[in-house]
């Protein structure tokens, strides 16, 4: 079987969502937040004095030593800000593997990558945007790296739908588990060649 172009692009975006230029730009935002949630870590780790924020002051700092902060700690044995560095530095890894044609050749890589992207980054945005009625103190660092989490979702939501798409499709033409199964883990198979030849009629020829 004939593999389809590294640049096809599928249904139904007008341009190819597993693109080196769509993960860069998702590398390099989520490496401003691993940044950002590192420099608050280190300040719940104690190995440095204070946390900078130009608006609220000491507020960062009583929102990184709050109830809801140190519960969290007791749950998952980190700072909250160190578990957000390791999701962050995640996103890295995953928009770094596969070629431009991940979203056909291997879903469950994409699926992945989404769910650490998208659910992850919509509860964190929501517990940072909440942080001023349960804790009553606001964090500049946090609110930012709340919408660095929200334009990851931006970001990365339509190569994460192509894949969900063509595994859908998969599963409609095949009716088997086994099939949609050996596409999902990239093996190849006659139904999943087919159904990504009519997702990808054209080339996106922009990097």
């Amino acid at each position: 079987m004939k593999k389809i172009p590294l640049n096809a692009i599928p249904e139904p975006w007008e341009y190819n969502p597993s693109k080196w230029s769509q993960r860069l730009r998702i590398i390099a935002v989520a490496a401003v937040a691993t940044l950002i949630s590192l420099y608050m870590g280190l300040y719940q780790w104690r190995l440095i004095d204070s946390v900078w924020d130009p608006i609220f002051g000491i507020q960062s700092m009583q929102v990184l030593d709050s109830d809801v902060s140190h519960q969290i700690r007791k749950w998952v044995l980190i700072p909250d800000s160190i578990l957000g560095t390791l999701a962050y530095l995640g996103d890295i890894i995953f928009a770094l593997a596969g070629s431009t044609r991940r979203w056909h050749d291997r879903p469950w890589l994409v699926i992945v990558f989404g769910l650490d992207v998208i659910p992850l980054g919509i509860v964190s945005a929501i517990l940072v945007f909440m942080q001023g009625f349960v804790v009553g103190y606001y964090c500049t660092l946090c609110l930012i790296t709340a919408v660095i989490s929200l334009i990851l979702v931006v970001l990365a939501y339509d190569e994460v739908w192509s894949s969900i798409l063509f595994l859908y499709r998969v599963w409609k033409r095949g009716k088997k588990f086994s099939i949609l199964w050996d596409t999902f883990w990239g093996r190849a198979n006659p139904i999943a060649h087919e159904i990504g030849t009519e997702m990808a009629q054209r080339r996106d020829w922009r990097k």
